[in-house]
């Protein structure tokens, strides 16, 4: 659908609508006011293989040491923080520019279906990979039943 406001062309676009409203319902309520949205929440990816689920959580520049995963009844909490060094470089006055994400980063999953004793991790090269070994489901067993 096109517009016409003051011979200017604009261009209505319905999923723009959509991407504000996903970012204004998930994202941290006070994220915008203490740092930049561009590490407010990492990436994951998530595949299923069957008898496990395989994630993988783009991390990069974190230490081992700053990630941390804990378990709480049926939710993991999967946590990152990224220490700045940026007191000590500015009491030189040698900072020109900064882009660079610091802070904590935290998202929670929901592992009710999920052997969580047999929980893998592993870091290497900025993304954290996760096994994730499914529940074995308990088959109900056969019963004869007798006609009387």
């Amino acid at each position: 659908m096109l517009n016409r406001k003051n011979n200017n062309l604009t261009v209505y676009n319905p999923f723009r609508d959509i991407e504000e409203f996903e970012k204004s319902f998930f994202a941290d309520p006070f994220g915008s006011f203490f740092r930049s949205n561009d590490l407010a929440e990492f990436k994951i990816d998530v595949t299923d293989e069957g008898d496990r689920y395989e994630m993988e959580a783009d991390l990069p520049g974190f230490d081992k040491k700053d990630i941390h995963l804990e378990l709480s009844g049926d939710t993991l909490k999967l946590s990152a923080e990224r220490h700045s060094k940026i007191e000590e470089k500015d009491k030189k006055n040698k900072v020109v520019h900064m882009e660079r994400s610091y802070g904590s980063y935290s998202r929670q999953f929901d592992v009710s279906g999920i052997d969580t004793g047999a929980i893998r991790a592993k870091y290497e090269n900025g993304v954290l990979k996760l096994t994730l070994p499914k529940k074995e489901v308990a088959q109900p067993e056969g019963k004869r039943l007798e006609i009387e």
